[in-house]
């Protein structure tokens, strides 16, 4: 998706460790237009797949997917990082490893809001090592819920989280996948200047 990849090339900071800052528009400061762009083309991507639910991951994955949500006219629900007071036991759990963090997470969905009707579509931020989603596909399976696909906001193509994903045999999509970081300087898979 070019217009992502244009505001990647203008606002995102490469960081030590292969690390995307996209704190200007994605995940610390949201552009909300440009979450609603990514929205429709989730929308679009998956349009015919009669989904019932959008999944995500607390908190960057929020924004994608409540505007994915309001597109196709679904609830959208995330697995939360901490258990607060009011989520009881009646929970589907998963522990997730964060790569910017550095930190495991168990993170949980009240089994209410997932059931084995439905038909669910992860959404998130990044794509790295494939922790999150996996993760989130750990949650559906243990609520029986149908899995239509995954769509990523940003995914690293030189990390393993595409290939884990495909693994499962579960479709992927990615609006803008990145070949390499050199010189601080993001490379797109497909682009002129990528290394695939």
């Amino acid at each position: 998706m070019k217009l992502l990849e244009d505001r990647i090339r203008e606002d995102g900071v490469v960081l030590p460790g292969n690390v995307l800052k996209v704190n200007q528009f994605l995940n610390h400061q949201i552009d909300p237009e440009l979450m609603y762009a990514l929205g429709k083309e989730f929308a679009n991507l998956y349009q015919a797949e009669k989904i019932t639910k959008i999944l995500t991951i607390e908190a960057s994955g929020i924004a994608p997917a409540i505007m994915t949500g309001l597109i196709l006219h679904v609830p959208v629900l995330f697995a939360r990082k901490q258990k607060s007071v009011t989520m009881n036991d009646n929970l589907y759990t998963a522990d997730v490893y964060s790569y910017t963090k550095k930190t495991k997470n168990k993170v949980a969905v009240t089994k209410n809001f997932l059931h084995a009707t439905d038909r669910v579509l992860i959404v998130d931020d990044f794509l790295a090592n494939g922790q999150a989603v996996n993760g989130l596909l750990d949650i559906c399976e243990q609520a029986h819920a149908g899995v239509v696909g995954v769509g990523i906001a940003i995914e690293k193509s030189f990390q393993a989280g595409a290939q884990l994903i495909r693994k499962r045999g579960v479709r992927l999509e990615s609006l803008a996948r990145i070949a390499s970081f050199t010189n601080n300087e993001v490379h797109f898979v497909g682009g002129e200047d990528s290394e695939e």
